[in-house]
């Protein structure tokens, strides 16, 4: 039974393969939660702003993107950019940008949770000492609200890397694609291929995510205490 899981994965550049799969995977990941973090920072402190109409605006934002399934949004860029506005973009590009509007999205709320959950005389003695808004934002709430924002982030991060795969479905030869290929391969003759090829994957996602989750409740149990 080993034997046939051993000629699968040392068939060709099956294992090279994968691992140029997983990396497409995670690159796409990191790059989308880093672009993520830069752009959803300063649009969760502008949710907590005074700026009524302003909020509003980031609010509608955030709920389109909640309700919008990624995978129809990974459509919607991929097949009407091209079709509707003649825009051709690079697939791996359009799971970026996804990704990124999602991650932005749920980034801001995170920081919004967090700035918001800090007690109201940290903005009225700021501004007590003539501090600017900028300058209140970024030596007084932003550094408090770091504390109660990353294990959000490192959760928002698994999260990400869990979702990724949907970029399957847009011909991204990523690790499930590549697995796919594979299997389609493999099945014909061994029936064992498909259990072997995706447990790989699971084994592999379990590998980078569970530990991620390990250090995200870390944090939160450490700085809770």
């Amino acid at each position: 039974m080993l034997d046939s899981a051993i000629s699968i994965f040392a068939a060709g550049r099956n294992m090279a393969r994968l691992m140029e799969g997983l990396w497409i995977t995670l690159r796409i990941s990191m790059i989308s939660v880093s672009l993520s973090v830069l752009i959803g920072v300063p649009l969760g402190l502008l949710m907590a702003s005074k700026y009524k109409s302003l909020r509003k605006a980031l609010r509608v934002y955030l709920e389109f993107i909640r309700i919008m399934p990624i995978l129809v949004l990974l459509f919607l860029f991929y097949y009407s950019l091209s079709s509707v506005f003649g825009i051709n973009l690079p697939a791996t590009m359009v799971s970026v940008l996804v990704f990124t509007l999602w991650g932005t999205a749920e980034m801001a709320d995170l920081v919004r949770g967090a700035v918001t959950s800090l007690p109201r005389h940290q903005w009225e003695s700021g501004r007590a000492i003539g501090l600017r808004e900028t300058q209140l934002n970024a030596f007084v709430i932003v550094p408090q609200a770091v504390r109660r924002l990353l294990p959000g982030v490192i959760n928002l991060t698994t999260r990400m890397i869990k979702t990724t795969p949907f970029v399957f479905f847009i011909n991204i030869p990523d690790l499930v694609k590549v697995a796919q290929q594979i299997v389609e391969v493999a099945g014909m003759r061994n029936h064992l291929a498909s259990v072997w090829v995706y447990g790989f994957i699971f084994f592999v996602f379990f590998l980078i995510c569970y530990p991620i989750s390990l250090f995200s409740r870390h944090l939160e149990n450490v700085w809770q205490n």
